[in-house]
């Protein structure tokens, strides 16, 4: 079976060395254009490509798929590209462009796509880190056989996964990139065969998991404890939950509910020690024990006091609404 392959970040790598390794001739991938990144903000390419390269697949990188939209050169090049590689699939695993109708229509078995999320629930962009902001106990992979929707086509193949206590985007990104790559090698094996059967996704459950955007980094002390954990947990590592500290900007990393009221303004620190810094919240305390001042390293909360003063009394700068 041939393959395109259409995809950017990490976990799209994953799901391409799978299907590289499953012995899928892939002609071609489609990623993203090279994009700033590091301290010197040279050009980076994306990890699928750096995987393409390696392994002598063809690479395009257009800025836009539409042939009627801003870049048409673009799109006109990757339509070239596409039907020259005479694929029987394209597998899409957050690639970052929309696919126009005649892109889902080029391939024999269409479009398949890897969600990390068991659909209806969490269709969009930011998926993992919403399950856990959300506080779900299982989440999952969803093989999807992509339409013009936004992650509204039908359902090929899912798989769950649960969801730890102490999970974060980043350990949960890396369990389901596993899961997505293994079980789109299942789906194709599958289809290959004829046995694949879609199912419409159910019309009740359906929740958009928007994009994250930096500013809901700066942490609301005014909300429940268990909503702040959840939301240290969901933006780790990226954009990291953050909250000033006497003008001085924190990333907090980790952090424990503890039980019962607390009294004071919320962002009130009402206690330091080796085993934390307890923080006032909207309905009691909590406790931060991995923190990152600018410039540093993150750091247990006993280590942080060794260099920084957070005395009883201090309050963290309240978000801005």
């Amino acid at each position: 079976m041939r393959l395109i392959f259409a995809g950017t970040p990490e976990f799209a790598r994953v799901a391409l060395e799978r299907l590289h390794g499953a012995g899928f001739e892939i002609p071609l991938v489609l990623t993203q254009p090279d994009r700033p990144a590091g301290r010197g903000m040279k050009l980076q390419a994306s990890p699928v490509k750096q995987f393409a390269q390696a392994h002598g697949i063809a690479v395009a990188q257009p800025r836009s798929l539409r042939l009627d939209g801003k870049f048409p050169d673009d799109a006109a090049q990757a339509r070239a590209a596409i039907e020259a590689a005479r694929a029987d699939a394209m597998v899409v695993a957050a690639y970052g462009l929309l696919l126009p109708p005649w892109v889902l229509a080029t391939q024999r078995l269409g479009c398949l796509n890897i969600h990390a999320s068991l659909l209806p629930r969490w269709r969009g962009a930011a998926p993992i880190h919403r399950a856990i902001e959300a506080g779900d106990r299982e989440t999952g992979i969803t093989i999807m056989q992509m339409d013009a929707g936004l992650d509204t086509g039908d359902m090929l193949l899912v798989a769950t996964l649960p969801i730890g206590e102490g999970d974060t985007t980043g350990s949960l990104h890396d369990r389901l990139a596993q899961l997505g790559g293994q079980l789109v090698v299942d789906a194709l094996g599958q289809a290959g065969r004829g046995d694949l059967r879609p199912t419409p996704q159910p019309a009740q459950g359906v929740t958009y998991a928007h994009k994250i955007d930096k500013a809901e980094a700066a942490v609301d002390w005014s909300l429940p404890t268990a909503v702040i954990e959840r939301r240290l947990r969901a933006f780790d590592p990226f954009p990291g939950a953050s909250s000033d500290l006497g003008g001085e900007p924190l990333k907090l990393w980790r952090g424990l509910v503890l039980p019962g009221p607390a009294a004071g303004e919320p962002g009130t620190v009402v206690r330091a020690g080796a085993d934390g810094i307890d923080v006032v919240t909207g309905d009691g305390l909590l406790r931060l024990t991995q923190l990152q001042r600018p410039g540093g390293k993150r750091l247990a909360a006993a280590d942080l006091l060794r260099g920084m003063d957070v005395a009883p009394g201090r309050r963290f700068a309240p978000a801005a609404r």
